[in-house]
Order: C-alpha cells, then structure tokens, then sequence
C-alpha cells in the first residue's frame, strides 16, 4: 500500500498527543472482554438448525469489579441463495459459578469480580427452507457493561462456517512454466480453525512428495483470531491525525486503521516512525520509511473492504509468529510450506517459509495471484515445481 506523508506536525504538539494518549491507555476502564469458544452445528432437520456455543466475560481491569447488566445477541446469515423465509431465534442461558440460571431465560445483573470471569450458554435456532446454502453465521454478542467508565455498551463477534466444500473433489491446475499450481478451495476459514487442520482436510488428499502449500497471510490472521471491528477501537490524538496523510488506497487511511497499528506498537513508536518518514520522502526523496520503522504490521494490516465477506467488515492485523505457523504444518503433515502476502499488481512478499523452500519458484508460480482477491475461497495454493504430471 502506498504511503504519501506531509510536513505538517511539530514534534511539541506530537510529544503533547503522546502524553495525552499515554494517559488515556493508562486509565483504568470497563475492561471486560469476551470470547468464543468452538461452536457446535446440529443438523435437527433439513429445516431447521441448532449452532450452540459458549461465551466468557473476563474482567481485565486490574483493581476494579465490572458489572453485566444486560446482555443480547444479533445473528447475521451469509448464503449463497436467497433469506427470505429463514429465520432464527436465541437463548442465553447464564453459567455463573456462583448463581444459579432463572427458569424463565432473564438474564440478572451480575458482578465480575476482579481477574475473575463468567460464562454464558448460546442456543440460535435457524429455521427455513434452503438451509443447505448458507455459508456463514456471523455472531454479535450485545453487552453492557456498567464500572468506572459507566454505562457502556460492547460487542463481541464470532464467525462460524455453516458450509464446507468436499475435500475429495481434485482442484483444477495450471502450468506455469513447468510449475504446476492448485488453488484450493476452503470453507471461509475463521476463528474456529487451525491452519495445520485446514491443510491436512483440504491439501494432503491431493499432494506429492515436493510439493509446498502457501497460504495467505490474511486467512492466517483470520484463524488465529486477529481481527478487530471498528466499533472497538477507539482511535487516540496520533491515529486521528497522521491518517490523513496517507493515500485513500492505504490501510492506515482512516483513524481506526491506524490505531490498530498503535495498539501494537505504540503511538511513540508510530509517530516517530511518521515525523522520520515524513523527513526522508520530503528532503532525501526516500519512500517507505515508515513502513519501515513502524514494524512489519503497518504493511500487512487490512481495513474494512480489504477481504471477503463477513470479514469486509473488519479490520484484520497481520498473523502472529508465521514462521512458527509454517514449521508447524510441516512437521505435522510433511508438507514445504509457505505463508505469503499475494495482490494483483504482481507483487509476491514471503512472510514465512520452512527451510529448503525457493523463494524464486514461490515468486514464479504467485506472480499471477491464482488464488485470487475476490469470493474465490481458494486462500490455499498447492505448488508442484518442476512437475511433469498435471494431475493433483
């Protein structure tokens, strides 16, 4: 992503921002987060399904006890055909440790104590006809929570994959220059997977001795849970103001793509990395500097609009520790393996790669991007070097 950053910012007013925000991250908050564990589909009937799963409340503010008012949930389906007459209802049902649920589903405020946490019970009913074509559930979890702050309201999203294409089906290939390529076909890999499982369900029925399996970066990132929707940032004083000095195309454009490069790397760091860059491009002609000294993830971050839907809606940081990804689908299935940042201007970046894998065979058979930017759903690439037999 291009980068385009202007002269206009003292270092005084930045040093004031770094303070300001400094003293708002420090400040203790309603921090109680929650996540998902695995959910579970049960085909009741042709029409009619059950997803259930569990939530957990984790209070994450250090010396102050956060309450739970209220608590909904919001269901969103994705299907490759038409909704109407499908329709779905909820349960909650509290898990506390130490109450016990009310019969008639209300939910009652409830205390979680310092470092402690609590757990809910979901039950969504989807009924209708169709039911076959739906892709994806994607799960809003509504909750306020009441504590230093006051009154405020939060969401958790968890995204569960409600249809998976047959693992057994060949996939088409092509041959370029003497490299054979696969795309291969997933379900919408989220949260619920694991990247070894994804690969030995969809890549080992059809590969060689030799072969290397890449996988984007993004759909790593997704299944490891690094994604973040706007409504939870909170953008401070640096990200609103040097995101307007970036191209509209660049992931860092807007104030709360930029805060989620601040929260990994703190507004010092990405100011710096700004006021040094800005200097560099204007006075030694030197782009990418900030890229540079801002770390790997200004790079890899992706705003809303930057992957297939329901993600489109999200901003998804760059994968956490690739090389430990890819030695690890090595060891378990044998498989070269490579984790790669692929676009269609023909430009091929390796994040990570397990040892004895060509960086110029990775850039030969990527360069096209065969696993494609759009609903494709082939985030996977099977490479075959050298191969004389086009078959998978």
């Amino acid at each position: 992503m291009a980068e385009s950053i202007g002269i206009g910012l003292g270092g005084a007013a930045l040093l004031s921002w770094w303070s300001v925000e400094n003293q708002y991250r420090n400040r203790p908050g309603n921090q109680l987060a929650v996540t998902f564990e695995p959910w579970q589909l049960n085909k009741v009937a042709s029409d009619r399904y059950e997803l259930v799963g569990e939530a957990v409340f984790i209070n994450e503010t250090p010396t102050l006890e956060l309450m739970v008012p209220e608590v909904c949930v919001d269901l969103t389906l994705l299907s490759k055909g038409s909704l109407q007459g499908i329709s779905w209802s909820s349960r909650i049902v509290p898990l506390h440790p130490d109450e016990e649920a009310r019969a008639d589903d209300y939910w009652f405020a409830y205390i979680v104590k310092i470092g402690k946490q609590t757990r809910l019970q979901l039950t969504i009913e989807i009924t209708g006809p169709n039911l076959e074509q739906l892709q994806t559930a994607w799960v809003k979890l509504h909750y306020i929570t009441y504590g230093p702050e006051g009154r405020i309201g939060k969401t958790g999203h968890s995204i569960y994959s409600l249809q998976y294409p047959d693992p057994a089906i060949a996939p088409n290939g092509r041959n370029v220059d003497g490299i054979q390529v696969f795309p291969i076909r997933t379900h919408i890999l989220t949260e619920q997977d694991d990247p070894v499982a994804a690969v030995e369900r969809y890549v080992v029925p059809h590969a060689q001795p030799g072969d290397i399996v890449t996988i984007g970066e993004t759909p790593i990132a997704l299944m490891q849970g690094r994604f973040r929707h706007p409504s939870t940032i909170v953008p401070g004083p640096v990200a609103k103001r040097i995101c307007y000095y970036f191209l509209p195309t660049s992931s860092l454009a807007t104030a709360c793509g930029m805060q989620a490069l601040v929260d990994i790397m703190g507004p010092v760091r990405v100011a710096l990395a700004f006021i040094i860059g800005a200097i560099a491009k204007a006075i030694l002609r030197r782009p990418g500097v900030f890229y540079q000294l801002a770390g790997e993830q200004a790079r890899l971050i992706d705003d809303v609009t930057g992957t297939l839907p329901p993600f489109d809606q999200f901003i998804v940081l760059g994968p956490d520790n690739p090389q430990q990804v890819v030695d690890k689908i090595k060891q378990k299935t044998g498989l070269s393996a490579a984790i790669v940042d692929v676009n269609d201007l023909k430009a091929v970046k390796i994040l990570a790669a397990t040892s004895g894998v060509s960086a110029q065979v990775l850039n030969k058979a990527l360069m096209d991007n065969p696993a494609g930017n759009a609903n494709e759903q082939t985030p996977v690439v099977l490479i075959r070097p050298n191969s004389t037999n086009p078959e998978a």
